[in-house]
């Protein structure tokens, strides 16, 4: 009678323990465990992360991911899968901190408040928050917001940047890019704000590019792309940076594969085109994160 009163209150207590028990592994043991990598990333940051025409996640932050898989099956001797999972960026850090997906690469910036929650890998490129306007329109001095709706992303740091060089902007709170681009297109906001690149992204790929322009000249702040992964994940946030690390000096070190990467997405027939001024600073944001760290073997990049 007692076992089986036991048994079922181990019953009971077993799904209030296994989310208990799940929490208490770390990624690098469950990866090494289940040989999967589950990685959240964007489906709408083109040249970043987005769905292609066959709703395939790709993009330059999802070759970043892949290049983490191999670092980590070198590390745990072992196949690993990489499984993607397209997310809203109001859907990644609860997706990181509920321990859905092991790391989120896509077109992600640090914040502190955020850094509250999750922690961040080393930059491996370089953006800022601009406007997407119609051509002809007067926006983009912080003045010229005020009264003016400006579409943005719900937690964002282009939502933050709007609000802090001008207040009196009305914002406009879109659920994609694509509805930010739409509602523009039909004069229901007077300018959609995002990462510089995404915004020359669409604009490169638009039908009518002609209608549009990017204000102002300088982005009104200047940030830079980064992974998240879940707090108190030291070793696994280890194997990330090295990673990131290893591939920036690769390119910049002039390496085939690793400039091949990263011309796919910025090259001058990539998916979108970095300009002179761009391309620089990508590059000495590199140089800089590997400057900032002992320099990588030869024999390992």
């Amino acid at each position: 009678m007692y076992k089986n009163i036991a048994a079922a209150l181990f019953a009971l207590t077993l799904p209030v323990l296994m989310p208990q028990m799940a929490y208490s592994e770390t990624v690098m043991q469950k990866v090494a465990r289940t040989g999967v990598l589950k990685a959240g990333t964007s489906k709408d940051a083109l040249p970043f992360a987005y769905a292609d025409s066959q709703g395939k996640l790709t993009g330059y932050s999802v070759d970043m991911l892949g290049i983490i898989q191999q670092q980590l099956e070198k590390e745990l001797g072992r196949k690993i899968q990489l499984k993607l999972v397209g997310l809203s960026p109001a859907e990644r850090i609860p997706n990181i901190v509920n321990r859905q997906v092991d790391i989120v690469c896509d077109a992600s910036s640090f914040t502190w408040e955020r850094d509250k929650k999750v922690d961040f890998s080393v930059s491996y490129g370089v953006t800022g928050t601009q406007i997407l306007i119609k051509k002809g329109s007067n926006l983009g001095a912080p003045e010229s917001l005020i009264g003016k709706r400006v579409g943005v992303l719900a937690q964002t740091t282009n939502e933050q940047a709007i609000k802090q060089v001008q207040p009196q902007a009305k914002l406009v709170y879109l659920k994609t890019r694509a509805e930010g681009y739409t509602a523009l297109q039909q004069g229901k906001i007077d300018a959609f704000a995002s990462d510089s690149i995404l915004l020359e992204g669409w604009l490169q790929t638009a039908k009518s590019p002609d209608d549009f322009a990017i204000a102002p000249p300088r982005p009104y702040s200047r940030e830079g792309i980064a992974c998240m992964v879940p707090e108190n994940n030291s070793k696994f946030l280890d194997s990330v940076n090295y990673s990131l690390v290893k591939f920036m000096q690769g390119f910049v070190n002039g390496k085939p594969k690793y400039a091949a990467i990263f011309d796919r997405w910025f090259g001058s027939q990539g998916a979108v085109y970095l300009n002179r001024d761009l391309r620089d600073l990508t590059v000495e944001t590199m140089q800089l994160m590997i400057e900032l760290r002992e320099e990588i073997p030869q024999g390992d990049l």
